[in-house]
Formats: C-alpha cells, structure tokens, sequence
C-alpha cells in the first residue's frame, strides 16, 4: 500500500458562516464546501439555523448544475447504498413518480419490467398531504412488509425480479437531515434541492436506468408544463451526470389516474390492469414508462419506445406480468393463499382486500358532457375520510376512497350518479359531497380528448419531444 502521510495532515476546520457568506451572494460553491455542508448536517457540527441559512440561499440563489450533481453525489454518499451481485446489477432499472392522484402506476409497472427479464429495486415512500403512497397502498395487502433487509432484497430481486420496500434509515440520511429544514423553512419547492433530494435516492439503488414521471397539472406538485420542463430536465441531466441512463416523460395530472383513488381501490386497480382489465389511462401511462425503460437500457435490442410499448403490453395481456406480482406478494409475506386469490383472474379481491361497508354516491346537477374531474377535490376528499395523512407518521384508513364512474368525455345528464365514495360515516357530510362536486365541469358540448397523458418527453441532451 502506498504511503498515507497526507492523510495524516491536520484539517483546517470547516468554517460554516464562510461557505454561507459565499452562497448569500449567490456564488458556487466547490465540491469541498459543499461536501463540508453535507457532513456537517449529517453530523451535527452545523448548527440548525446554519443548515436553514444554507437552504434559503439555495433557494433564492439557485443551485448550478455542477453544484446539484455534487450535492446529489454527496447526499447519495451519506449513507449505505444498494449493491447486487453483477448477475443483477446489470440488469437493475427503476421509474419515479413526483407524485400524483389515483397514481398506481408503480404497481403494475414494476411487475411488468421484471417480466420483461430486468431487475426492480423500487424504494418508495408514504403518502403526504394530496399525494397517496406506494407503500400505504401495498399495505392494505393483508400481511405485506415493506421493510426488506438487503439479503431479502437480492434473494427476491434474485428469484422474483421486483419488490417495492421503503428506504431504511441508512440509505441518503442526509435527505432526511434537509428534508427536515426544507419544510420547516419553506423551501421544499426549488428544483435543485428537490432534484438532489430523488435523484440521490435513486442513485442509492445502484440504478443502470431510470424512468422519470413529472406530473403536471392541478393535482401535481407543477402545476404548469413550463415549471415540469424545467424540473424535468434539471432531474434528467442530474441522474445522467451519476452515470444512470435517464429520460422523463411530462404526464398529466390534471385529472384523476384510472377510476380508483385510496388505498385498497388502487390495489384493486391495479391487479385489473395486470388483469387486461385496466382502465385505459392507467394502461397508457404503464405501458408509456416502460416502453420507454426498455428502450434506455437496451437501445440495441429495443430500438424504439414504441417497440418497448409493445413488449409491456404483451406482458400484461399474457399474464406474466400477473404472475411476477403474485410473486412479489408471496416475497415480501402475503400468504399464498391470499396472493392467489388476488392474482386469480376471475377471483374476487375483496375476499382479501378491506373496502368501507358505506359508500354514497354523488349525482349531477346539469346534462352535457364531462370536461374535467379537477383532481385536487377528489384528493382532498380521501385525506378528509381518513386515506391520506397531514404528517409523517399519522395513521391512515386504507378502506375509504373515491371511484369515479364516468370520465373526460363522457356523456352526463342531470341526476346521474357519476362518482362513488366508499367511507365509514353513517351518513356523507355534506361538506365533504360539495368538495366533490366542484370537482366535476360540465360542457354543454362534446369535449375532445387526449389519447394518451403524455405530454413531452425529456431527454438529456435537453431535447423535448412532443
């Protein structure tokens, strides 16, 4: 071994209030100082006003591509990260969501891309505010543990080639550290700290592709297709510059996805889409993402997104993507019996899964045709029957929630009932049946619609495609 004396060498000691003068004026900051930040929020050598002092100069001065590649690298280098036999590294893709309502995309998709032969180490989250959790879904599943230990990971990776499990406390502590701060100073919504935030996380997956879907729309986090772009881009050029091969699809989110919102509908949901019996626009979006996963990490093999389309449909119509699911249950410790019965074609999921005894459902005041489902309501709706929560850590009802019975395009008339809500009141509050109904608009002439939610495309080279 060669000769660490330099190593031996006394450090200068970190002086905060210099690095923070120097963002205050907007400067960038070396990879050094940004590493100093990094260990010493992790550490506790920065104090909490100087870690909120950091985070508003970032958010008013911005962050330059180099400097959020950094703090990405280092964030990712606070704590352990995810390592796979070479077997399965090769082969290791994942997707994220910026989050959305009815989004259950993550279910289907994971099963049908290890049907398709590739690795899935998909750490998700729990649901906050508006936005449902992967994980709060998975565990309306009788039995389903979301905490995995990195054996249970390769050995299901190995044998499955999917799972979904929540990020242990080791993995980019350094999030958690900013996280904090963010929210209590008000500057979770800049995109270089947001970008570092996911894509630090991702890179902690040992990833080889990645899948980004940036929501857009009223009940998305960008409520505007310029600010997606934006967000978009900078998250695409982050992960590319860590070495993981990226691309982003822009989706719309003013609407909710498919029919249901709320835990256990979702569940159900989704085993319909694995089932070809999915809604169209949830279909659409798996299909989409993976076809265009396939295509990032074997350019050579699947030569377009559309190919890449064609090889997740085939799995979701032919039941291995079915299949792969019940093996992803059975994994991480639903019961065979019950795994089977939810993954039995013409079984019955409510033999498994909990739905609230009560539901009501909403009618129509005018006759047309259904512009828009504004999907905010309908969010907020399933928070306020106990669905969501307004704090980490609050318990949820995964029972409840709403199911939508006409969409985008339909036709509607007066009286019609056009969505359901399954809840545990002995009578809907009528507060809550008014949050629905200014969900729905009515036109009094047909409304054209979109076929597809996809809306761009972005590449790392900063190409968007329509």
């Amino acid at each position: 071994m060669g000769s660490n004396s330099e190593l031996a060498l006394p450090k200068v000691p970190v002086v905060f209030k210099d690095i923070l003068a120097k963002k205050h004026e907007g400067q960038e900051l070396s990879a050094e100082e940004i590493s100093a930040i990094v260990d010493g929020a992790c550490l506790g050598t920065m104090e909490p006003v100087q870690i909120g002092s950091f985070l508003t100069s970032v958010y008013l001065n911005k962050l330059s591509p180099a400097e959020t590649s950094t703090l990405t690298l280092r964030m990712k280098e606070s704590g352990d990260c995810l390592n796979w036999p070479d077997d399965i590294q090769r082969l290791t893709i994942d997707k994220h969501s910026t989050g959305g309502v009815g989004d259950k995309v993550s279910l289907p998709l994971a099963a049908a891309l290890a049907a398709s032969g590739y690795k899935v180490p998909m750490i998700s989250g729990r649901g906050l505010a508006h936005t449902g959790g992967t994980l709060d879904k998975l565990e309306s599943v009788p039995g389903f543990s979301v905490s995995l230990s990195q054996e249970q990971m390769v050995n299901t990776l190995q044998h499955v080639g999917c799972f979904i499990a929540g990020q242990t406390k080791d993995i980019c502590p350094a999030d958690r550290e900013f996280y904090k701060f963010r929210d209590a100073t008000s500057t979770v919504r800049e995109n270089g700290l947001i970008t570092s935030s996911i894509v630090s996380k991702k890179a902690a997956e040992n990833l080889k592709a990645l899948i980004l879907d940036v929501k857009i729309g009223s009940g998305a986090f960008m409520e505007t297709i310029e600010k997606g772009r934006i967000l978009a881009q900078a998250m695409v050029d982050c992960s590319s510059s860590l070495g993981i091969s990226t691309r982003s699809l822009l989706t719309d989110m003013n609407c909710p996805i498919g029919n249901m919102t709320g835990n256990a509908l979702e569940v159900a949901e989704s085993l319909q889409c694995l089932k070809g019996q999915g809604p169209k626009d949830l279909d659409d979006l798996v299909i989409s993402l993976g076809g265009h996963l396939l295509n990032l990490v074997d350019p050579v093999s699947v030569k377009s997104a559309e190919e890449g389309s064609a090889r997740i449909q085939e799995h979701l119509a032919d039941g291995s993507a079915l299949h792969k699911f019940q093996g992803m249950l059975e994994a991480q410790g639903v019961s065979s019996e019950h795994a089977r019965k939810l993954c039995d074609p013409q079984g019955d999921v409510w033999s498994v899964l909990k739905r609230s005894a009560n539901h009501t459902e909403i009618l129509s005041d005018k006759t047309g045709y259904v512009e828009s489902i504004t999907a905010m309501p309908v969010a907020q709706v399933v928070q306020q029957l106990g669905g969501g929560r307004d704090k980490p850590g609050a318990p949820i009802n995964h029972a409840v929630g709403v199911e939508l019975l006409l969409h985008l395009g339909d036709p509607i008339r007066e009286g019609q009932a056009w969505v359901k809500v399954h809840h545990d009141f002995e009578n809907l509050p009528e507060k809550i049946a008014s949050q629905l109904r200014s969900a729905l608009v009515v036109s009094q002439s047909p409304v054209q619609v979109r076929h597809t939610r996809v809306l761009e495309v972005v590449n790392p080279s900063g190409q968007v495609e329509a």
